[in-house]
């Protein structure tokens, strides 16, 4: 039995670590088949991995929240209008409801919720808000700033149907308004109220389990001793909830082989996808493949052709009820690490919820970039009048300038200033 350790700090978001069985020297020494095992990705090229990462989990369960809750979700299903939009035909302005030719005399007047119930005849007409139901008989709306009144009697000139919504204009009953795998906006929640919904399904968030490895890392305060401050730590769950998951537990684990497999052991009994951070290079105290073979699990992705990021890498181990559990293993250097978030963990996070979206699109290069030769180079900087402009401090330890970033130029080869150049925006 793996034994409990006090290397292993864990936050009280989720249960305790779970124990197992298993021949942990074993494991150091084992690897994951040959240098020819065509299983794996070795060196994957960027778009490769990101595929792969995308076909590493299926969609989670559906789950129902009230439509005022569904801001960020993500659709389960195709959602249809419980209703016609509008329900009624309704006037777009406030202004006068007319029927028949100018002059028109005042019969009443109509508020919106406040229908007026008799029809109207030639040469009469009603003071009308916006919204308010069209009497039957109305030829057109008059809007208020267009017209006379002088002596209970309207003048002005007015369309037949002028500043008149119909009713179904928007939507009819039953119409499809939203499919699977859409994004929930505000917009769209407003949008599924109007048309009558009071909660819809959405997709369950995954679970992620954050493991942060390494002896080195320092939880607060200033750094000393040799050791650093954890800057992942902080900032994971964030981009985690920016990608639509959620920080089931999180765990600070020492470089030992044997914490390394209990932690991960608990974190598939719990979750529904592990990220861990450092311990992915190839060194003597680099944990992460020994401890996904210790648990028979599978390296699917070794290594990606990207600077940065390079020591990236994408396995499963299993979880309960026969499952496997995608665990993206990220480098320990800051910027690395978010690289290899969007490369791998967005794509399986993505995959979970269901959507299809591609967020990749094209703009303007502000100047000449350059990627190493055979590599991808993600570039962080932000968009300034549809032109890319990176940002100074780029080196893989460092996080100021991906501090001032909002997204990665994606480089495969010499790119000229004002040439297109793809664009991935962090979540």
């Amino acid at each position: 039995m793996i034994r409990t350790s006090s290397r292993i700090r864990t936050s009280a978001l989720g249960s305790g670590a779970v124990g197992t069985s298993l021949d942990v020297a074993g494991a150091a020494r084992g690897s994951f088949g040959s240098e020819g095992d065509v299983s794996v990705l070795r060196e994957a090229d960027w778009w490769a991995a990101r595929m792969a990462a995308s076909r590493v989990a299926t969609v989670l369960a559906r789950e129902t929240v009230p439509v005022s809750a569904s801001d960020q979700r993500v659709l389960a299903g195709e959602v249809e209008a419980r209703c016609d939009l509008p329900s009624f035909d309704t006037s777009a302005m406030d202004g006068w409801a007319v029927a028949g030719e100018a002059p028109w005399r005042v019969v009443g007047d109509v508020a919106a919720g406040n229908p007026h119930r008799e029809a109207l005849t030639a040469g009469t007409c009603v003071r009308i808000a916006t919204g308010a139901v069209i009497p039957e008989g109305t030829l057109g709306v008059l809007r208020w700033e267009r017209a006379e009144l002088a002596a209970g009697v309207v003048r002005g000139d007015v369309e037949s149907g002028g500043d008149i919504r119909r009713r179904g204009e928007e939507c009819a009953r039953g119409e499809p308004i939203a499919f699977a795998g859409t994004d929930v906006t505000p917009a769209l929640a407003g949008f599924l109220a109007a048309t009558g919904h009071d909660e819809v399904a959405v997709v369950r968030r995954p679970r992620a389990e954050l493991i942060l490895l390494g002896d080195e890392l320092q939880e607060s305060g200033i750094p000393s001793d040799g050791r650093v401050r954890d800057s992942l730590g902080p900032q994971l769950p964030g981009w985690l909830s920016r990608a639509g998951a959620t920080v089931s537990s999180r765990h600070q684990v020492g470089d030992q082989l044997a914490d390394v497999v209990e932690a991960f052991a608990g974190a598939a009994e719990r979750g529904d996808l592990i990220i861990t951070t450092g311990g992915t290079a190839e060194g003597p105290r680099d944990h992460v493949r020994g401890a996904v073979a210790a648990l028979a699990g599978r390296l699917i992705v070794d290594h990606v052709a990207v600077r940065p990021g390079h020591p990236m890498l994408l396995g499963a181990v299993p979880g309960p009820e026969g499952r496997e559990v995608p665990l993206v293993g990220l480098p320990g250097n800051p910027h690395s690490a978010v690289v290899g978030f969007v490369t791998l963990a967005v794509p399986v996070i993505d995959s979970m919820l269901g959507r299809t979206a591609e967020r990749v699109t094209r703009v303007r290069a502000s100047e000449e970039l350059h990627a190493p030769l055979g590599h991808t180079r993600l570039v962080a900087g932000v968009l300034v009048d549809g032109e890319f402009v990176l940002s100074p401090y780029g080196g893989s330890a460092m996080l100021r300038g991906l501090a001032q970033s909002r997204g990665f130029a994606i480089v495969r080869e010499p790119i000229p200033a004002g040439a297109p150049v793809e664009w991935l925006p962090l979540p």
